[in-house]
């Protein structure tokens, strides 16, 4: 197989017939289940995008010569990080970047961990066997243009315990319960499956932010991919923000509601073939950093951030300009807000392209440090960007009535002439604030704005590990420099 359509990506969810659970029900068939279909929908667009848009989001396959999506590339060059940067925007766009989750996020993790295989044949973290595992899955996940889940990080039950081993249940979170010649059995939860069970397979790895100390959770310290159809694998899906509206009413969350889930492990088994990390605290909590993954991953997330950015940007001086807002100084202040933020995750970016540089594995690999910033400065800003919208939108975020209101023959005629603008009529401004209020205070705005806040990990711990991690001392340097020079005697004539 070569780069997937729309309609072969739907025919494989309807083949697999995932275990996935909401709203107290069993579902039968994602595809045309309320709360799934406009999303996969959304997503089978994204496949068709890539031939729409072939010479853009496509590459030629090193293996099998097929056109393959070029999220998948390992890049040698950094025309070909410009390359990948371009193909996250277009999907990204689709969207303006609000799927957090789309399929090329994980299509570069992958990447990372296929072409830096040896990693995973450590001592400690297994065998030549999982080295080869590494890229083998890259490959099949390129070649069959795979849809990812991933899941992290454990169940949320007392924090104040260090290791899971510690837990009161300590088989409440995912674990190797057994292991055989053929594989490996796991039982518990994780969290948190975004896309879940709409997606082929689901990756598990560790957490990219929590480290875990000693090696008493070994048992759950491991790395793999499986089918999501696997038996004993269910996925607890949340409560969905698409609640069946037309998509003029709920102009993001009737599309792009990704959904969240729950991860039930109930004597899965996993074989050998598919097993990249087992039983190895050590080599989980190094993962990421050591395999460059999590560059690749915030290249694609810093993209889509400049997209989302974009994107909000630009409802934010629509509305401004449709009520007439966009010549008050404290007004033009606020946008002005958004246009820095959107400068500087640009200059981010920049940096961090033009920096880039070979790495141990033999990829281009962007300069993290701007990345790095990007990443742990962004999920605040968009808070900002988000109050924004409230600030200028206020009572027009309300007073918002629906499509049906616009086409009935009593109220429409008043609809129309109550809801008007400066230069736009009722029905083009409702539905440019339906819009804001579908980023700013419905259910799916406030599950974006929580979602953008978390999208690595807890903000305090992020910032904790920037700072350790941040060479400091040329710094200090600078400052011991000055005070020497200010302290040597002055020179008497």
């Amino acid at each position: 197989m070569s780069a997937r359509t729309g309609q072969q990506y739907i025919d494989g969810l309807k083949e697999r017939k995932t275990e996935v659970w909401i709203h107290g029900e069993k579902v039968e068939d994602v595809t045309t289940h309320p709360a799934f279909k406009n999303v996969v929908e959304s997503v089978a667009g994204l496949y068709d995008l890539q031939h729409e848009k072939a010479d853009k989001m496509l590459y030629t396959s090193p293996t099998s010569g097929k056109k393959v999506g070029l999220s998948f590339i390992a890049p040698k060059t950094k025309e070909d990080l410009f390359r990948r940067r371009e193909m996250h925007s277009e999907w990204a766009s689709f969207s303006g970047g609000m799927m957090g989750r789309s399929p090329d996020y994980l299509n570069t993790s992958v990447m990372a961990f296929g072409t830096a295989s040896q990693f995973f044949a450590q001592a400690g973290g297994g065998s030549d066997q999982f080295a080869k595992n590494a890229v083998d899955y890259y490959e099949y996940a390129r070649e069959n243009d795979l849809s990812l889940t991933h899941t992290l990080i454990h169940p949320q039950v007392n924090r104040s315990k260090l290791t899971q081993s510690e837990q009161d249940d300590p088989f409440l979170s995912a674990r190797i319960t057994k292991k055989t010649s053929d594989g490996i059995i796991v039982n518990g939860c994780r969290l948190l499956a975004t896309l879940g069970g709409i997606t082929d397979e689901l990756v598990v790895f560790p957490s990219t932010v929590n480290r875990t100390p000693g090696n008493t959770d070994d048992p759950y310290a491991f790395a793999f991919a499986i089918p999501n159809n696997t038996p004993g694998l269910k996925f607890l899906s949340r409560e969905s923000f698409d609640y069946g509206k037309s998509k003029w009413d709920h102009p993001l969350g009737a599309r792009f509601d990704e959904g969240d889930a729950i991860i039930s492990f109930e004597d899965v088994f996993v074989p050998w073939e598919r097993v990249f990390v087992c039983e190895s605290t050590d080599i989980c909590n190094r993962t990421y950093n050591e395999t460059n993954a999590v560059v690749h991953m915030t290249h694609q997330v810093v993209s889509k951030h400049i997209v989302k950015t974009e994107f909000v940007l630009g409802v934010v001086l629509s509305m401004m300009e449709s009520i007439g807002i966009d010549k008050f100084m404290h007004v033009k202040e606020k946008a002005s807000e958004i246009m820095i933020i959107l400068e500087v995750m640009k200059s981010h970016m920049f940096r961090a392209e033009h920096n880039a540089a070979i790495d141990q594995y033999g990829n281009m690999t962007p300069d993290f440090e701007p990345l790095n910033a990007a990443r742990n400065w962004f999920p605040k800003m968009y808070q900002r960007m988000v109050e924004i919208i409230k600030i200028l939108g206020a009572s027009g975020l309300m007073a918002l009535p629906t499509e049906a209101d616009f086409s009935h023959d009593e109220i429409g005629p008043l609809i129309h002439r109550y809801t008007q603008g400066a230069n736009i009529n009722g029905e083009e401004k409702v539905q440019l604030f339906r819009l804001a209020w579908d980023i700013s205070i419905s259910a799916f705005g406030n599950r974006q704005s929580l979602y953008e806040y978390y999208f690595f990990g807890d903000p305090v711990r992020m910032s904790n590990m920037y700072y350790d991690n941040f060479n400091k001392q040329p710094y200090k340097d600078k400052v011991q420099e000055f005070l020497n020079r200010a302290a040597k005697p002055t020179i008497q004539v």
